[in-house]
């Protein structure tokens, strides 16, 4: 599989038509990058200078005897059908998911197809979602649902056309199945009509398929396209590019938040053979060599003397500052307010007050980060996994000091991200063009960190601590609920400050309001005090720590109202079918209440609804010999309406379940005096395969139009899992990560 080159794609897609929509893709509302006019506020900062840009990746002529008629597709004359995926590849399998989506409506043969990654070009690449190119907020499949369909529609109706007109047939009697159009005793393949079929007028509107005759959506034999190049070494990673006397770069970076660079002695370092070139990049002070083993003991020589005077972060230290905050209450963003929340919780039988604390975790992807940048002729060229074409663009042109026209991204696939790689400040891609431009010459470098690097500089989940109180009447119904969140704000100060309403920043409180549980006289607030550590959105952002408080809380409730846990959700949830029914699925393929568990074990329930998804999951917990906790079992159920790819969405929901327990267990970045303790997989540690549960994933059949799956599993995974302990042993769990906590079997 080989990556679209952008001058090449320029030429084929010159006169393409985008495909849009009329309607926003099924989403009612977005909980991370809204389908709202504050978006397009948003992504209008950056806009111009995209569109400027790429449109420099448009010029050209359509080559004799190609089919393009839209940016998504180009059979060529020998018969080869190329489909150009515009979202980022990360593992989430969206090349396969749009693949499977154009195939379809096209009825080209899916196996056979090629798959080129878009080069950026906004204007025809943007993620219809929020206005600009990227891959993030579970939008891949959702936002192109129907105007993938609609590119393979009609590309299937010029082909149609075009074979009518050369049989003199009309078009409702021809047939088209895996690449070959058929009318009586004529038959044709693609790239025996693709000239004809250019030719014809493109269609403004065209019948898409009735699901009822659907052959690869829904269907469990679909098979991922990027797998082979993945297992044979050929899929190509940012670390695998190579180009003409390519360096290589590390950065020697602040040892602490807040500490400044105050001088360095290189004299050492390029005394190292390899290293050719020791220079200052606002970043800190970046070693350049002709290798990454010379880069990297040139180093280690290095000597280099901080000011870390400012560095006096603990993070130990933040949970009772915040919880301090959230007593105080005074300077508070409004998420929701009801004027009866005080006078309700006044007349509650029972109340539970509670404290939960959340600490920040690193995103830790397989793949640390690395880019190329190449200086050279009046232009910048990057390579990289640029999951957010129109944020690395506008930051990489920047960084050159280089018109937009001047600087052309090629987007390479990912070894993970979970967020890491869409940062609003591009962060990656420009240490990267600093380095190039520090260096002074035409050379292109590849700035590589190590996984030490990745881990401690930043760009964390931020740490949170949620104030609840909750009460109830004699008879165990809900009265009110009084919220307080506080934590770092991810939105302020980046392009994306515009989301931010009245000081509520929705990545801090989505999952708590609105939710669709029918909770009444709730008010919730937010404080979101500044640090020094950047924060950044993580796998499912918000919902990561608002979905443990609200699924722990009520099942707390329900304890203490004496009602079982699933139907206290149920009361509350008459008016949300989708919700219900995700919760009824698990709960009866678990066996609630129906099978009984061995000694020594219990289940837990919970549920979330983001990204228009709702996932309800069940956990079997048992005790290891030394008190910690195991989880033996997670039955998921998912409603994320059409299953374009069946087993692509248990994959995951699997994936959701591992990296959620693995959170759960040991997630955790430990500031000390401004410097992160944690390095690498030892002492953050992901999960092994050996503590791996067995993972039941049930999806309910809709037509309702997709939504995400790459991070709804991820929030009701922990509270599951601590609900199932608080039931085994009794004691509830309101810190995470569980390491270091022991129970007992009561």
């Amino acid at each position: 599989m080989r990556m679209l080159d952008p001058t090449s794609a320029a030429a084929i897609f010159a006169g393409a038509t985008p495909i849009e929509t009329d309607r926003k893709p099924g989403l009612k509302r977005r909980d991370f990058l809204k389908s709202s006019a504050a978006a397009g506020l948003v992504f209008g900062l950056q806009l111009p200078l995209a569109k400027k840009a790429f449109a420099a990746d448009a010029v050209g002529e359509v080559p004799a005897g190609a089919f393009a008629p839209n940016a998504f597709i180009r059979i060529a004359p020998d018969n080869s059908v190329t489909l150009v995926i515009k979202h980022h590849e990360m593992g989430q399998g969206a090349t396969t998911g749009l693949a499977t989506i154009l195939c379809e409506e096209l009825d080209a043969d899916l196996p056979s197809v090629k798959i080129e990654y878009a080069p950026a070009n906004v204007e025809l690449y943007k993620n219809l979602a929020f206005g600009a190119q990227g891959t993030g907020g579970s939008t891949a499949i959702a936002n192109s649902w129907e105007q993938m369909r609609k590119a393979g529609a009609t590309a299937r109706a010029m082909l149609v056309s075009a074979a009518a007109q050369r049989w003199n047939v009309p078009a409702s009697g021809i047939s088209v199945s895996k690449g070959v159009v058929s009318s009586g005793t004529h038959k044709a393949t693609f790239g025996e009509l693709a000239d004809d079929a250019a030719k014809q007028t493109v269609p403004k509107d065209v019948p898409l398929k009735d699901p009822k005759n659907f052959k690869l959506i829904g269907k469990n034999d679909t098979r991922r396209l990027d797998s082979q190049a993945k297992c044979t070494g050929t899929a190509m990673y940012t670390i695998d590019v190579k180009l003409p006397g390519l360096l290589t770069a590390v950065i020697a970076r602040p040892p602490a938040f807040g500490a400044k660079l105050v001088s360095f002695d290189a004299a050492s370092a390029k005394k190292i053979k390899g290293v050719t070139d020791v220079v200052q990049v606002p970043e800190g002070v970046a070693v350049v060599g002709k290798g990454m083993w010379a880069a990297l003991q040139g180093r280690r020589a290095l000597k280099i003397n901080w000011d870390s005077g400012a560095a006096k972060l603990n993070s130990g230290s933040l949970y009772a500052d915040y919880l301090k905050i959230a007593e105080a209450g005074s300077g508070a963003a409004t998420i929701h307010a009801d004027p009866n929340t005080a006078a309700q919780l006044k007349k509650a039988a029972k109340s539970v007050d509670a404290v939960y604390e959340f600490p920040y975790l690193a995103h830790a992807p397989m793949e640390p980060l690395n880019c190329v940048a190449w200086l050279h002729d009046g232009m910048l060229e990057t390579w990289g996994a640029h999951q957010f074409p129109s944020f690395d663009h506008m930051f990489a042109a920047k960084a050159a000091g280089l018109p937009p026209e001047k600087v052309k991204l090629h987007s390479l696939i990912s070894g993970g991200s979970f967020g890491r790689r869409a940062n609003a400040a591009s962060d990656f891609t420009v240490e990267a063009v600093n380095v190039a431009k520090a260096i002074g010459r035409p050379v292109p470098v590849r700035v590589q960190r190590t996984r030490e690097d990745d881990m401690r500089a930043g760009w964390y989940r931020p740490l949170f601590v949620h104030k609840v109180k909750a009460g109830i009447d004699a008879s165990g119904e809900l009265l009110g609920w009084q919220h307080a969140i506080v934590g770092q704000s991810i939105m302020a100060g980046t392009p994306m400050a515009a989301m931010i309403k009245d000081g509520n920043d929705p990545s801090s409180s989505e999952g708590v309001w609105p939710t669709p549980y029918k909770i009444p006289a709730m008010s919730a607030a937010l404080h979101s005090p500044t640090q020094d550590v950047p924060p950044l959105w993580w796998r499912s952002v918000g919902n990561t720590h608002t979905a443990y408080v609200m699924e722990t809380m009520l099942d707390e409730l329900a304890v203490a109202a004496r009602q079982d846990p699933l139907a206290y959700r149920l009361k509350l949830l008459k008016e949300q079918p989708r919700m219900a029914g995700v919760l009824k699925l698990a709960a009866e393929k678990a066996g609630w209440n129906k099978t009984t568990l061995a000694a020594g074990k219990a289940r837990g329930i919970a549920a979330h609804f983001s990204f228009e998804t709702y996932v309800a999951q069940v956990a079997e917990v048992s005790l290891k010999a030394d008190g910690t906790p195991k989880v033996d079992r997670v039955i998921v159920a998912v409603d994320c309406g059409v299953a374009v790819n069946p087993d692509q969405i248990r994959a995951q929901m699997e994936g959701c379940v591992g990296f959620a327990l693995a959170a759960a267990l040991y997630g955790e970045i430990d500031i000390e005096n401004g410097a992160v303790r944690q390095g690498n997989y030892h002492d953050y540690k992901v999960l092994r395969i050996s503590e791996m549960p067995v993972v039941e994933v049930h999806i309910v059949d809709s037509q309702q139009a997709p939504t995400g799956v790459g991070e709804p599993g991820v929030p009701p995974l922990a509270p599951a899992v601590a609900n199932a302990l608080a039931k085994l042993t009794g004691k509830r769990v309101r810190r995470l990560p569980l390491a270091g906590q022991k129970f007992q079997v009561v």
